[in-house]
């Protein structure tokens, strides 16, 4: 049996909520304030906190705060009103499970909080990515903001909240989604991706939604949409900023209620879907501009995901070169071993426009009509050599790759034996470790994880 801690300053909202969840068979504890709920988390077994966002002594963010110090595994799910929805989506980046809005209907509220309690039960080794399987998903690179972007999915995909990932074409937008999806307990159902920008106006709906039979001229039998046939998985809507403004209308619906019509049907058809977004367009300039509606920005806006363009993390480019060399030879049948110094140098001044894309692209061709078994400097087309030229003084790329690399090496193996020796004089205790270690409970967790310090 599930242990839900309702906290809210209003008692008819406890009074309410209590009922409603005791008739779900759960076990209910009460609190007036952040304060009251500190004390029944430290003496009680809590599931999941249902929590306001207002009260008086300590409001719903300051017991987020503390619960993510002390208890990061615990779900918070926040309740809030109308007025204050972009409060709601700020909480869920700092680390809470899901929103509700008053008015809220019951039954958003149980899928939410059956949601939470799944997610509660699952065991540590089951909400952890291993570094290891982002190779295999095609996620290549250590560089420190591939390596933020890990934790993130880590700790994001366990969970149910709805994930706009932003970046430049070619930067592997479907590739994170697909690592979420696979990182959470709906990795066994469908994941659906659906290309915004590629499905036409007239037809968006009916791919979507789906139709009954009799819809429309041609609808000869009963059609099932997208978001339908992702039913207990995960939904991909690449270059969701090109959706035309009455389809964002009946998107910010399915979202909000997980429900909708076929077209041509009178019959509501429910779903439980995860939404995961994603666009190279500057949203928030839509939204302004009026071209994006603001209600959708913020439902899906609620856990952001940047990822940085190849010319950012260019210490990637010989991980990502070697990943590539190895996937073509196997894929066209060659054995192209190697590739010169010089090519990664040249490699690491060029801009690449288009990302990763541009460079996988690159490297099938060379493989392809490469003579010999290795690739040489004069094998590149003109547009790479021409970043060959002096960096008016600098050092050599090459040289500039290989300090950052043992820099990074030397700091993250510094950072490793500290840690571990905290832990040893702490007893594997992690919240006094982290304490004297001036980290909070999750952050020290998150490290634990990096470094395979956890039991």
């Amino acid at each position: 049996m599930s242990s839900i801690l309702v906290v809210d300053d209003e008692k008819n909202m406890r009074l309410v909520l209590a009922a409603m969840l005791r008739r779900e068979g759960h076990t209910v504890l009460t609190a007036a304030d952040g304060i009251e709920a500190q004390d029944i988390i430290r003496k009680n077994d809590v599931t999941v906190v249902v929590s306001d966002l207002k009260m008086p002594r300590l409001d719903g963010f300051g017991l987020l705060e503390w619960v993510a110090d002390e208890d990061p595994s615990l779900p918070v799910i926040i309740i809030t009103a109308h007025g204050t929805i972009a409060n709601a989506v700020e909480a869920v980046k700092k680390g809470a499970f899901d929103y509700i809005t008053k008015p809220f209907d019951q039954e958003d509220l149980k899928n939410v909080i059956g949601k939470a309690v799944s997610t509660k039960k699952l065991t540590d080794h089951e909400l952890v990515i291993p570094l290891d399987d982002m190779g295999r998903r095609e996620i290549i690179g250590t560089s420190a903001p591939m390596r933020k972007l890990y934790e993130t999915i880590r700790t994001v995909a366990p969970t149910t909240a709805t994930v706009l990932v932003k970046g430049e074409t070619g930067t592997g937008k479907e590739l994170v989604a697909r690592a979420i999806h696979d990182g959470s307990p709906r990795r066994d159902n469908p994941f659906i991706k659906i290309n915004c920008a590629a499905i036409p106006e007239n037809l968006l709906e009916s791919e979507l939604f789906g139709y009954e039979k009799g819809a429309f001229t041609g609808a000869t039998h009963k059609k099932i949409g997208r978001f339908e046939k992702a039913h207990g998985g995960t939904i991909f809507l690449d270059e969701i900023g090109d959706l035309p403004r009455d389809m964002q209308a009946k998107l910010l619906r399915v979202i909000q209620d997980q429900e909708f019509e076929r077209v041509g049907g009178l019959r509501t058809v429910k779903v439980d879907v995860r939404i995961v977004a994603a666009s190279n367009r500057d949203l928030r300039k839509d939204v302004s501009d009026g071209t994006f509606r603001e209600d959708l920005y913020y439902r899906i806006n609620v856990v952001p995901m940047e990822l940085p363009p190849l010319r950012e993390r260019k210490d990637d480019i010989s991980p990502l070169v070697s990943f590539f060399l190895g996937k073509f030879n196997r894929k066209l049948g060659r054995s192209v071993e190697s590739i010169d110094r010089e090519v990664i140098d040249c490699f690491a001044k060029y801009q690449w426009p288009g990302n990763i894309r541009e460079l996988e692209n690159l490297l099938e061709r060379l493989v392809l009509l490469v003579q010999g078994d290795r690739i040489r400097l004069e094998d590149l087309p003109d547009e790479i050599l021409l970043c060959r030229e002096a960096d008016n003084g600098k050092k050599p790329v090459g040289e500039s790759w290989n300090f950052k690399e043992i820099l990074r090496e030397k700091t993250e193996s510094m950072e490793r034996e500290m840690i571990e020796n905290i832990l040893r004089a702490c007893e594997g205790n992690v919240t006094r470790a982290a304490r004297r270690l001036g980290l909070s409970r999750k952050a020290l967790q998150l490290k634990m994880i990096k470094y395979g310090l956890r039991k």
